[in-house]
């Protein structure tokens, strides 16, 4: 049996409510508009069976969830009210997200933390590819990915 994959992409800061105040609800996958993003959703698309978007306000939701409104909540800044670690957690289980095989967690420091803590005592295999590399490098490497799993190659 193949192994399936969940890419989690982390949310971002830039929102279409900031290009577009009149935008009103918009579904997560063209909500969140800054190239972090994009590249992330790109790689996603490529090489996770599935993926989900990982927001600091509403938790582990679908491309396809309906966000009714900018927001500004980070993992970054606990004063911006982020969701808890144990809700997450709690996300995982009733979502049925441990049974992926491989998780693939993309984003910073924050989110990998708070996806080690979500997936805590599962057996998924957790990657994150790349952890510890500057923003721009991360992107670079994750667009390249992206193009590689276009043709084929891995």
């Amino acid at each position: 049996m193949p192994k399936t994959t969940l890419v989690i992409v982390p949310c971002g800061s830039s929102k279409v409510w900031s290009k577009n105040p009149s935008a009103g609800p918009t579904i997560a996958r063209d909500a969140y508009v800054g190239s972090p993003f994009k590249v992330n959703r790109k790689y996603a698309e490529c090489i996770g069976d599935q993926w989900l978007i990982l927001s600091a306000k509403h938790g582990f939701i679908d491309p396809d969830f309906v966000l009714p409104g900018p927001y500004e909540v980070t993992f970054k800044k606990k004063s911006s009210g982020p969701i808890d670690l144990k809700t997450l957690s709690q996300q995982t289980k009733d979502r049925g997200l441990a049974k992926f095989d491989e998780v693939i967690g993309l984003g910073g420091k924050e989110y990998r933390h708070a996806i080690e803590t979500a997936f805590e005592g599962t057996e998924v295999d957790l990657q994150f590819p790349f952890a510890g590399l500057p923003i721009g490098k991360a992107m670079q490497a994750a667009k390249r990915a992206a193009e590689n799993a276009d043709t084929g190659e891995r």
